[in-house]
């Protein structure tokens, strides 16, 4: 590098120079020492930004180097941040009103006040500092624990020094943008950890009280617990998803690995991707997507290795049924013997209202809980009651999972990061490397029930729910039943990585949020227990098209980085590939032109049989017809039973080209159709009339078109569009593609990577980075990564940041 590019990649672009104060106003969330002084003393970091505002954050340790991200976040997200935080302090109710819904982000709780109630019964307890004591490997380590407190020390300095200058309209002004504490940060990992357990339950948990005389509310029936187990724990419904792939170096072009991972995530809210780079120099230099509120990188590369995540379809929790003393619903019988539930009584500060006091049943295994997600009763009568056990309400190690993957070398090195801190609670992990190795491993933080556990201590309820979900309820009422441990777990309860599914130097290694069966078609995995997925079962469509798609581009070979590029925009929908031509067949067909709608009116349909004639199959921004077909697709599919909607079944000896053949005589189709035909009418919106007319974002009062499908198109790049057809259509995105990365290497160094933030780095809409990689995502265009440092001194944007505290 030259003396001129040296002095004009660390020199100051006419920035001031940002510094605060290490005392701070006082952050409510404790009367700690920590709370009284958020902020430690001496912090620093140098922010090289390059273009699309992405950051390239340098730092001399782990503690700096979270000071560096926490200030980078908050620059970009604060608002976002800021609410999180009201969410994990129990505050939401003081501030918004009890009866308010969250966001969603960080748990399932239907309002504020049972989110409020679960978060300061964990702030009560002690849960999250009784984590951060555990020593490591069962606990986070020194480096994690230094990346948190550094963390909140630069959230605080960025707020300290430009609370006044925010001008986002969604905080500006508001009293609930504070400092924040390292617990503050640790607890935001716990929540993202207990997701999909203790997350789901919470208003469960927080409603569970005693039975009275009056009568108990009705339960449902095994048979019933079994489809609402089904359609909690299904991907279809799930608002995270994900595609990802990794090829073996000898389907590549120069024998390195490639590697493309699409996670499907919310498009708002705190579970957005925020794009960074991270170096320590001579430690760790990584580059890639973190979930807001994360100190490290989630989804990313380094110079050797990519790795990406696919929400997996482990369960990650289980049930205790308890079996009560009948003179008190309180106590629980184990082995004879009674044990006293823990009461924890917790008080939430209300919005205009006294303060309410509610109270929580603890035992052994968890907390009571009467219901599980919306659909899933669970009542406590004077003889039963149910606890939830959730693993990763002791898991606080994805940071160092993740930092274990920024540091490795290889694919080993990601295997090794995966068995050392076993910290992933609800995703598979893809990886390849420059070697040309490629890696898949469902490692996740899993109860241990195994099939015979089930099969000898699941309940009536758990005998149905247990094969049709994976979801375990276990007689509590017997330590016979108690999960055992592995020898290689690093907590009790949970699988060691010996049981994980994991597949090696595959052609291609790729999951589409099925199962880890069909990882490659042509070596299926098989021999875990249920807890982990199916085998032998129906795939998803997009899990079918996937296939198609990476097995054909395997077989092809000579496999290079566009070619990752053009599979993430193919935008085909193998659902209209199966079905369209059968559609537009029978629509010409019908009497008259004429089919029956849901109110009973004959509608003519007779001018969408050409247009489903002639789609294109796609669900590219110009395709006509698209919108028709996936307008009449949702309806038909939830409309119309999947036993009937096929005239060849599932084989498991053809999983990926079965179930095929529409049975276009299955009632519910010709409704779907006249029903679809007559909307689009209403909303003055042409059969035949381009995707992206009616598939758009509005960002900064201009419509985005957006190509991609839903989940039922089985289309690589999944949106979940959110329709409005008064405002024209399709007018925004709640969940889809976000941080999407096409990595691979050459004879350098550097590594070739393509990158993409949909939903851009900042959701202030002043921001300048508010919606420019939005932009580049409608029109199907990439960022070029730029990790190396040569290649970041040349940036025509860059402009350079050092910030730091004030002793």
């Amino acid at each position: 590098m030259t003396f001129r590019n040296r002095l004009r990649l660390f020199a100051v672009s006419g920035l001031a120079l940002f510094t605060v104060s290490a005392s701070l106003p006082p952050a409510a969330a404790s009367g700690s020492p920590e709370a009284r002084h958020p902020s430690g003393g001496g912090l620093s970091a140098t922010i090289r930004y390059t273009e699309y505002g992405i950051p390239h954050i340098v730092a001399k340790d782990y503690a700096n180097l979270g000071f560096g991200t926490g200030w980078a976040q908050a620059a970009d997200q604060v608002c976002t941040l800021a609410d999180g935080f009201v969410t994990v302090r129990g505050e939401r109710s003081r501030f918004f009103g009890p009866d308010a819904a969250p966001d969603g982000s960080l748990s399932s709780a239907a309002k504020n006040l049972s989110s409020d109630l679960y978060f300061r019964g964990v702030q009560d307890s002690g849960t999250v500092e009784k984590l951060l004591k555990v020593p490591a490997p069962a606990g986070p380590s020194r480096d994690a624990k230094e990346s948190m407190r550094g963390f909140a020390a630069g959230y605080n300095a960025w707020l300290r020094q430009n609370r006044s200058r925010i001008t986002d309209p969604a905080c500006r002004g508001a009293a609930w943008v504070r400092p924040v504490t390292t617990l503050e940060v640790a607890v935001r990992g716990f929540a993202l950890a207990v997701l999909g357990g203790q997350g789901r339950g919470i208003d469960g948990i927080t409603a569970a009280q005693p039975p009275t005389a009056a009568p108990p509310a009705a339960g449902v029936t095994p048979k019933e617990a079994a489809a609402a187990a089904q359609r909690l724990l299904s991907a279809e419904n799930a608002d995270m998803g994900s595609n990802a792939v990794a090829f073996r170096g000898s389907t590549t072009a120069n024998g390195r690995g490639l590697l493309l991972g699409n996670p499907h995530y919310p498009w708002d809210g705190g579970r957005r991707f925020w794009q960074s780079q991270q170096t320590i120099p001579g430690e760790l230099n990584v580059a890639g997507g973190s979930l807001l509120g994360s100190t490290t990188v989630s989804i990313g590369h380094n110079a050797d290795v990519a790795w990406s995540h696919t929400v997996a379809t482990g369960v990650p929790v289980n049930l205790h049924q308890l079996t009560l003393d009948p003179a008190d619903p309180t106590v629980h019988l184990v082995d004879g013997k009674p044990e006293r539930m823990t009461r924890r009584t917790v008080t939430v500060p209300v919005k205009g209202a006294a303060p309410v006091t509610r109270t929580q049943w603890w035992t052994r295994y968890g907390p009571v809980v009467t219901s599980f997600g919306a659909t899933l009763p669970l009542p406590w009568t004077a003889t039963t009651a149910y606890a939830l056990n959730d693993p990763n309400a002791t898991n606080l190690r994805s940071a160092d999972t993740s930092l274990g993957f920024s540091k490795a070398r290889s694919t080993t090195g990601i295997q090794r990061a995966l068995d050392r801190s076993q910290g992933l609670p609800w995703v598979n992990t893809v990886a390849a490397d420059r070697s040309g190795n490629s890696f898949f491993s469902q490692s996740q933080v899993l109860p241990r029930i195994t099939d015979e556990l089930a099969a000898r201590c699941s309940t009536p309820l758990g005998q149905a729910t247990y094969p049709s979900a994976g979801l375990a309820v276990l007689d509590g009422s017997t330590s016979a039943c108690a999960l055992g441990s592995d020898r290689d777990a690093v907590q009790p309860g949970i699988f060691g990585p010996g049981r994980m599914p994991t597949l090696k130097n595959a052609p291609y290694a790729e999951n589409s949020n099925d199962s880890a069966w069909l990882t490659n078609a042509g070596r299926p995995l098989t021999g875990y227990e249920r807890v982990f997925g199916t085998i032998a079962t129906q795939r998803s469509i997009r899990t079918r098209g996937a296939i198609e798609d990476v097995a054909a581009m395997a077989e092809r070979g000579r496999l290079r980085v566009g070619d990752l590029e053009r599979q993430q925009f193919a935008n085909r929908a193998p659902a209209g590939d199966l079905v369209a031509a059968d559609v537009a067949k029978w629509c010409a067909a019908l009497p008259g032109g004429r089919a029956v709608g849901g109110d009973g009116a004959a509608v003519d349909v007779s001018a969408a049989c050409p247009v489903l004639r002639r789609w294109d199959r796609s669900v590219d921004s110009g395709s006509r017809g698209a919108l028709l077909f996936d307008r009449f697709w949702r309806r038909a599919t939830a409309g119309v039973p999947v036993a009937k909607l096929w005239t060849v079944p599932f084989d498991a000896a053809d999983p990926v080209r079965t179930p095929r053949g529409l049975d276009t005589a299955a009632p519910g189709l010709g409704r779907a159709l006249a029903d679809t035909v007559a909307e689009l009418r209403a909303a003055g919106i042409a059969l035949d009339a381009p995707l992206g007319r009616h598939q758009f974002v509005v960002r900064n009062g201009k419509r985005v078109p957006v190509g991609g499908g839903t989940e039922s198109l089985g289309v690589w790049n999944k949106i979940e569009p959110v329709w409005n057809p008064a405002a024209g259509g399709y007018t925004e995105v709640s969940a889809g593609s976000s941080y999407i990365q096409a990595v691979g290497w050459d004879d350098t160094r550097c590594p070739v990577a393509r990158t993409l933030l949909t939903y851009s780095q900042s959701s202030n809409p002043g921001s300048p980075h508010h919606s420019d990689q939005t932009r580049l995502f409608s029109g199907e265009r990439w960022v070029t990564s730029r990790f190396c440092e040569k290649d970041i001194a040349r940036s025509p944007q860059l402009r350079v940041v050092r910030v730091h505290e004030r002793r």
